[in-house]
């Protein structure tokens, strides 16, 4: 194991540098002047630089613990400088340190199951995807047993467990992705208890390798099913072997040895080979009278070579002091991590993950707010500017940083973070995601109404995507928190309506979602993404000068949190 350490110190000199490696147009784009008035608005051009800067080559896609995040890190604290906001991290630092474990299995070595029907290989890439959290040379598992969990859920509140008692200690829990009613007709048994087609986060893969560990599991397996998990089997692997987590115990100690996914193809071979029928199996998993299932005769092995290192990362943090309750805080989020470089060409040849939308274009967003808030009166609570390290490696960064307590959550009014904006111009509507949350809900609608914009529901609540980005770490402890992306379906474009928006959130899921083609593009209409800055300003702006703090509802999971 190595330690790559980029100092705070090392960091912040390279943005008093000026960071000579940024776009000179983008630095001066976000360097003019503020301009004072009395409804500020997003420039779709500052936007545009900052992003096209970030995407750029000499960025690298952006992976924590590489060269790319010591430019990242510096060329973010220079426009804040230029913004003119205060550090917000501990002490007056722009930053604070975020240590991660970085894995990498050796990805051309096949899995190998034995079943009554003879050996089955499972090469990786292809029939199954795995990686590690655990601080080992070797992720080794011998003949371990599988067993059938179906969607792997313990809610007591709703009556629900799957697990029933199995014994999984030393065993692969092979898992269904989603939740128990996903699919479900209306009016079906169980149809609705974990939210219908909206997921729940009992049917989020992170949820499902947490709850492995709880049971004693040695490895868990999840059987992709792209429409269940929103996304195609090339999001599953684009990864390459690689895993992050937060440093934990010596050799991460409660941590799966293995996890990740089958593909629905070698799903369907192997409980074939342990004599069952998957659609079947699928089918009882919907009933809370599921018990789990040995795959009799299944015993997984694997002896794969892992590389591991500790990385220093950072998160970027900068504030606005309040000035008459500088203690109650309203959270603006993105994250600065992209996939970095891949091992493998696109069409174009392209091997850099650019992560231009995702999230570039939340940067930008932010960027905006900031300098929207500087331009006005000082706010009365004061406004942070979180930008995350390692959210596409499970949330990390933000994790890192509210459970730090560095802000209290208890302090905090809201968080508003902005994650993969579109960029095909203005739009009539904005796409909610996580619908029936919280009371930010009716701020959202009341700013969307001033820009003569509607609020249209989630198409797909399905994936599960309040569940996916950084607002997250802020809502599981009890935060009203709201997610601006354009991933929640079409939204209802100016230039080509609905048809053309979910065309847009189609092609970019399938073919641009966390691969090269997700770089910057000189055709892009960031109009409508400036449109998103703006509503994230005017809620924060309203609460800011008020004693309001929103409310969750009393249908959502976090509602006994903040009491």
């Amino acid at each position: 194991m190595t330690l790559r350490h980029y100092t705070a110190a090392a960091i912040v000199s390279l943005a008093l540098a000026g960071c000579a490696t940024a776009n000179p147009p983008a630095v001066a784009a976000t360097s003019a002047p503020a301009v004072h008035d009395s409804a500020p608005q997003a420039d779709p051009a500052r936007m545009d630089a900052i992003i096209r800067t970030l995407a750029s080559d000499e960025f690298e896609g952006r992976a924590p613990g590489t060269p790319g995040e010591t430019k990242t890190i510096a060329y973010l604290v220079e426009q804040f400088r230029k913004l003119g906001l205060e550090p917000g991290g501990p002490n007056g630092a722009w930053t604070t340190q975020v240590p991660l474990l970085h894995t990498k299995l050796d990805t051309g070595a096949p899995l190998q199951l034995a079943t009554k029907r003879g050996a089955i290989t499972l090469r990786q890439g292809e029939d199954v995807y795995i990686s590690t959290q655990r601080n080992v040379d070797r992720a080794v598992v011998d003949k371990a047993p599988l067993v059938f969990v179906g969607y792997g859920v313990t809610a007591p509140e709703k009556g629900w467990d799957d697990f029933k008692g199995a014994d999984l200690k030393g065993k692969i829990a092979v898992f269904l992705v989603n939740d128990p009613d996903f699919g479900l007709a209306e009016g079906a048994p169980n149809a609705g208890l974990f939210g219908g087609q909206a997921m729940t986060y009992y049917g989020r893969w992170t949820y499902k390798f947490e709850e492995a560990v709880r049971q004693g599991a040695i490895g868990a397996l999840i059987v992709h099913d792209a429409p269940a998990a929103g996304y195609g089997w090339n999001t599953i692997v684009s990864p390459g072997g690689e895993n992050y987590d937060l440093v934990q115990g010596p050799d991460g100690e409660g941590r799966l040895m293995i996890q990740g996914w089958l593909s629905g193809d070698a799903a369907q071979r192997v409980f074939a080979a342990a004599g069952l029928d998957l659609a079947k199996q699928v089918a009882a998993a919907r009933s809370r009278n599921f018990k789990p299932v040995p795959l009799v005769g299944a015993r997984l092995s694997a002896n794969v070579p892992v590389s591991s290192e500790t990385v220093q990362s950072h998160n970027v943090i900068a504030k606005i002091t309040g000035a008459t309750r500088p203690a109650e805080t309203i959270s603006y989020g993105a994250h600065w991590d992209a996939y970095g470089i891949g091992a493998t060409a696109d069409g174009r040849g392209k091997t850099i993950r650019a992560g231009a939308l995702d999230d570039a274009s939340g940067i930008a967003a932010m960027m905006e707010v900031a300098r929207m808030f500087k331009s006005g009166t000082p706010p009365q609570r004061t406004i942070l500017f979180g930008i995350w390290t390692a959210e596409e490696r499970g949330l990390l960064g933000s994790e890192h940083f509210v459970a730090s307590n560095l802000y209290s959550a208890d302090k905090m009014v809201a968080d508003i973070t902005f994650d993969t904006l579109q960029p095909n111009g203005k739009a009539r509507d904005f796409v909610l995601i996580g619908k029936g949350q919280s009371t930010l809900e009716d701020y959202l609608a009341k700013a969307a109404a001033a820009q003569g914009r509607t609020i249209t529901p989630d198409a797909r609540p399905e994936r599960g995507l309040f569940y996916r980005a950084d607002h997250f770490s802020f809502a599981k402890r009890g935060v009203p928190s709201l997610i601006v992306m354009a991933l929640g379906g079409g939204v209802d474009l100016v230039n080509g309506g609905r048809a053309a928006g979910d065309k847009w959130v189609s092609d970019f899921t399938a073919n641009c979602y966390h691969q090269p083609c997700d770089d910057w593009k000189a055709d892009w209409d960031l109009s409508g993404a400036a449109q998103d800055a703006d509503l994230g300003y005017a809620i924060g702006r309203e609460l800011a000068d008020s004693d309001a703090w929103p409310k969750w509802k009393p249908g959502s999971e976090f509602a006994g949190k903040r009491k």
